[in-house]
């Protein structure tokens, strides 16, 4: 039987609305969201009039969300039984990675023939932050900054458009990332592997680089079978 689900933290944070954004990708980024946190738990059945209420917005909007996320696979959409956040998939999981990693590891390698010096300041900028979110535990502020660690890597190399490739099927990965993250080694490990990359970027040595971005894409790998046996019910 689905889950009822946990609204809570469900909210639209207006100082996160971009230029233009219609209110339907303001609901479908804050779901997605709540998904990759788990505040919506996998099993949780999802209400449009309930989403609506909650954000104070029309349910137009929700069901477009809905639909949106739908494709991404992050809910399935059942005609007349409503929709469901679904269970996380290993293999989609590693799908994704598989995706990440042959992006990636070419930006990486372009990253180190050139890198913008005003996004070379915003690493440093983030790998503090990430630094800071691992003294206090903060796995969420830490996977935010992850995040945008692999934006600027993609932006400095001028390779912005790498990443909106792979922004979507992404979200597999996340909520994986997410569980591994409350461990908090797992953080120290990250930030290491950060500072291997951009080392390598700033040394111009692009088999390091490329290598280095491959490990860190690989690592997760190593830590499903034990995620997975800790988190069954979240599982497929």
């Amino acid at each position: 039987m689905a889950k009822s689900m946990s609204l809570e933290s469900l909210k639209i944070d207006p100082s996160k609305i971009e230029t233009g954004e219609t209110t339907a990708a303001q609901v479908e980024r804050d779901l997605r969201e709540a998904i990759i946190r788990l505040d919506l738990a996998p099993g949780s059945r999802l209400s449009e009039q309930e989403i609506a209420s909650r954000l104070g917005v029309s349910r137009q909007p929700v069901r477009e969300a809905l639909i949106a996320l739908g494709k991404s696979k992050l809910v399935e959409i059942r005609p007349n039984r409503g929709t469901v956040v679904v269970r996380i998939s290993a293999r989609q999981m590693m799908e994704a990675r598989f995706v990440r990693e042959a992006i990636e590891v070419a930006v990486a390698r372009r990253a180190s023939e050139s890198f913008d010096s005003w996004t070379r300041r915003k690493v440093d900028m983030i790998l503090a932050r990430q630094r800071a979110a691992e003294e206090i535990h903060d796995h969420n502020a830490f996977r935010r900054e992850d995040e945008q660690f692999h934006i600027a890597i993609a932006e400095g190399a001028g390779c912005g458009l790498a990443w909106n490739a792979i922004a979507d099927i992404k979200s597999h990965m996340d909520r994986v990332c997410n569980l591994q993250l409350r461990d908090p080694d797992s953080m120290k490990n990250l930030i290491s592997e950060h500072e291997a990359i951009i080392v390598a970027i700033d040394s111009r040595d692009a088999e390091a680089a490329a290598n280095a971005m491959r490990r860190h894409l690989n690592g997760i790998l190593s830590q499903l079978p034990q995620i997975e046996a800790h988190n069954p019910d979240l599982f497929e």
